[in-house]
């Protein structure tokens, strides 16, 4: 029994074909840490027929995205910090408001009614503050991201201020 080979010529979407070389670049890869340097990147590049201007566009589009994902990272962080102080201050206050009225009344009675109330306010700004995705949370980063930014170029201004009247 003989086994004929089609030749026949497979097609492959940009999308399909930067899925697979992600693959096969991940596949060959034994240590996770491997790394590459610029002159093995523009060999690849060469090889694959991608333009250096293409390479160098895609090279300065992905540092943009790391420095956002870094961006996201720091502001998921200071979000997440800003609730735990808010969850300290909450479960304090509210020992210190149960106690109060344990010892003045005996039992719980207006105390459990800012204790839930608070409560209900704690919880939804927990979700917020873990929820990383939405139009909100893309609202709140951008703010954020302004007014870091804002502070970033006071701050500049100012050192550059002081070292203009240093010298």
């Amino acid at each position: 029994m003989t086994v004929f080979e089609t030749k026949t010529t497979r097609y492959y979407s940009q999308d399909d074909v930067q899925q697979i070389l992600h693959l096969a670049i991940a596949r060959q890869a034994d240590d996770k840490n491997k790394e590459f340097s610029y002159e093995q990147l523009l060999e690849i590049a060469s090889e694959l027929e991608i333009s250096l201007d293409s390479l160098k566009m895609a090279e300065s589009d992905w540092l943009t995205q790391q420095g956002e994902m870094q961006q996201r990272l720091t502001f998921n962080t200071y979000r997440r910090s800003k609730f735990k102080k808010r969850l300290g201050r909450y479960v304090i206050i509210n020992s210190v408001l149960l106690l109060v009225n344990l010892l003045s009344s005996g039992g719980l009675s207006w105390a459990l009614y800012i204790l839930l109330f608070w409560g209900l306010a704690v919880c939804l700004d927990g979700w917020n503050s873990y929820h990383t995705s939405g139009e909100d949370y893309e609202v709140a980063f951008r703010k954020w991201q302004r007014k870091h930014q804002a502070k970033k170029l006071f701050n500049t201004v100012v050192d550059r201020w002081f070292k203009a009247w240093r010298i």
